[in-house]
């Protein structure tokens, strides 16, 4: 199973023909953020859900007490790229309101139910992101 850096090079390598369809058949995109220390791009394969042309990651790093780097980096600078199997677009990037998680989530949880399991391993509330489209 393709993972981290070697997923997102695949991934790109093929247009998401290697690395689109992931365990379970969950959905994954590729997420440019600018890294909030370096200003460098960093890559990262998640899983997703199309929702309203919308594109909605969860926040998760399997139920860790902080939140993933990626996260950080958006939370600083929310204009980021994302690329869905040959579609690459730029997208603002925010955090879900409170009503609009509780909407998000149970569509996030089926297509991975460890979501649930994630968010039991920790009190962080973990976030719900919506990539949106520019231009």
């Amino acid at each position: 199973m393709l993972f981290g850096d070697e997923h997102v090079r695949r991934y790109e390598e093929t247009d998401g023909e290697v690395g689109y369809d992931w365990q379970n058949g969950a959905p994954v995109l590729i997420l440019t953020t600018t890294g909030r220390k370096t200003g460098q791009p960093r890559k990262s394969a998640l899983i997703f859900q199309e929702v309203d042309g919308a594109y909605v990651v969860v926040a998760s790093k399997g139920g860790a007490d902080d939140h993933p780097a990626w996260y950080l980096n958006l939370r600083d600078n929310p204009e980021v790229a994302v690329q869905v199997k040959a579609d690459r677009f730029p997208a603002r990037a925010r955090t879900a309101r409170d009503d609009e998680k509780a909407a998000l989530w149970p569509r996030m949880t089926k297509v991975w139910p460890s979501y649930d399991d994630y968010q039991r391993k920790t009190e962080r509330d973990i976030p719900v992101v919506v990539l949106e489209r520019v231009g």
